[in-house]
């Protein structure tokens, strides 16, 4: 059998914690950061778990 390949897409978004939980970072960070306000900076500071079905499938993309 061929050996299954990463999803290069996902690789570059989602990593891998020391116990095994799929990490990303917080959508709306990009760009125009003047218009946001501080509470809104905080609350998509840092990153987040992935959880269920879609920790499942990211874990399929990522396989190793």
């Amino acid at each position: 059998m061929p050996k299954m390949k990463t999803h290069k897409g996902a690789a570059k978004r989602f990593k891998r914690s020391g116990s095994g939980k799929i990490r990303h970072d917080k959508a709306w960070r990009g760009h125009n950061r003047s218009k946001k306000s501080a509470t809104r900076w905080r609350r998509v500071k840092g990153k987040a778990n992935l959880s269920g079905k879609n920790a499942k499938r990211m874990d399929r993309m990522l396989h190793h």
